[in-house]
């Protein structure tokens, strides 16, 4: 069973990858080339990673504490927000994950920070 996840970025551009249970958005982004930056290397010590889930958070698990502490320093904070290395799909899901990629976070990928 795998979950259809539709990566957007702000210059409307969008990729749609599959995903299974058990996989961070993270990991299928950069397994897809998905630019997103992710400076900890997905282990939840920062909040570079930060994303919008538009659609499908109930696909995935709930954010930890760990997740929301990391998030009080993100950027554009709002109720869609996670870490991508944090938000798992799980297990039995299907449908569509509709995943926002801030316009800062491609930015800041692109200009090597």
């Amino acid at each position: 069973m795998s979950t259809q996840i539709h990566f957007e970025h702000s210059d409307g551009t969008e990729r749609v990858v599959q995903g299974r249970p058990g996989q961070n958005l993270l990991e299928i982004a950069l397994y897809h080339d998905i630019e997103l930056d992710h400076a900890c290397g997905g282990v939840c010590a920062c909040s570079t990673c930060h994303v919008k889930i538009m659609e499908g958070a109930d696909l995935l698990t709930e954010a930890r504490d760990d997740e929301e502490d990391q998030l009080d320093d993100a950027r554009d904070l709002s109720l869609e927000s996670r870490l991508a290395c944090q938000a798992k799909i799980l297990p039995g899901a299907n449908g569509k994950i509709r995943v926002a990629i801030p316009a800062w976070n491609v930015n800041a990928v692109r200009e090597g920070h």
